[in-house]
């Protein structure tokens, strides 16, 4: 015998129900009985999302809402109706699903869209890639006032075929699974670079052999991404990357849920105001890297006290 294919659906107690779910939702649940495996359940832990600040009438909704689900035909002798917070593993299988998510998975969600609103970017200028230290052996201008050339000669990523022998044929990493670990392999492939190996390791490893390197000035290859407080200790360049295989300049943008701008205006207007450059985050990280992550709050006071007019703004 055939098994029947598996249906998971569920609803959110927010309100009585209208009919938009009537005709939207629960007549093809209805349907479906007859035809796979079903679960349906009331989303109650969902239901948080947006009504977290008044959970009283959610009792009465979850009762009324399964009475409409009986009243219109679902019925438990063919399908599995339940309570989503009345099964905790619900909350295990959230927490690993929100580990491994991407966001923008999220954004093509419906639901989680109409939930949201973009306040656009509060940083511009983020970026992730090959990097190499953009350092110059000795006096760092020639006579003429002119900067002498770095002691790494490498501009792009074409450019590593070329200085493979000088780099050793590596490319220091880290996490084998992080997302810029999978862009790098893949670079690897697009740019040819097959006599080349992808060292696996961690930001820590990664860092103590770019410092190494800097120090005996040997030719180093890391992969690097911005902001980070390396490019506030040394000065370092991203590679040219011509087939764009790591996309270039990116945004991180403020998210906020809907109805914030009514309930909470002076946190929205301080939100819509924070704005700063990944250079701005590099010394902050710097100082509290300095101090092996100790007294991040003092970090940030100093901060505050050097930008006092960015500070301002933000709290205008």
């Amino acid at each position: 015998m055939t098994e029947k294919a598996r249906i998971l659906s569920g609803m959110r107690p927010t309100g009585p129900l209208h009919l938009g779910n009537l005709l939207g939702a629960l007549e093809n649940w209805v349907k479906m009985q007859d035809q796979y495996d079903c679960f349906f359940f009331i989303a109650d832990w969902h239901a948080l999302t947006s009504d977290y600040e008044n959970t009283g009438p959610m009792s009465g909704y979850i009762i009324e809402m399964m009475i409409d689900w009986l009243s219109a035909g679902l019925t438990p002798e063919k399908s599995t109706l339940f309570i989503q917070s009345q099964v905790k593993e619900h909350a295990e299988l959230f927490l690993i699903l929100s580990m491994i998510t991407p966001v923008p998975w999220l954004e093509r969600n419906p639901t989680y869209k109409d939930q949201i609103v973009d306040l656009g970017p509060n940083m511009v200028g983020t970026q992730i890639g090959l990097v190499v230290p953009d350092i110059t052996v000795g006096r760092q201008t020639a006579e003429s006032g002119q900067r002498n050339a770095p002691y790494i000669k490498a501009t792009s990523i074409d450019d590593l075929k070329q200085f493979a022998d000088k780099f050793n044929r590596r490319i220091i990493g880290i996490d084998p699974e992080a997302g810029i670990m999978k862009k790098t392999r893949e670079a690897m492939r697009e740019y040819g670079l097959y006599n080349y190996e992808l060292i696996k390791g961690s930001e820590v490893s990664m860092v103590a052999e770019l410092s190494n390197a800097i120090r005996k000035q040997r030719w180093i290859v890391v992969t690097g991404w911005e902001p980070h407080w390396k490019f506030a200790r040394w000065k370092l360049k991203f590679l040219d990357d011509p087939k764009n295989v790591y996309g270039g300049k990116e945004e991180i943008h403020t998210i906020v849920r809907q109805g914030l701008k009514d309930d909470m205006p002076d946190v929205y207007q301080f939100l819509d105001n924070y704005s700063w450059a990944p250079e701005d985050l590099e010394q902050l990280m710097i100082w509290i890297q300095e101090d092996q992550g100790m007294y991040p709050g003092e970090k940030a006071l100093r901060y505050m006290r050097y930008h006092g007019d960015q500070i301002k703004s933000w709290l205008e």
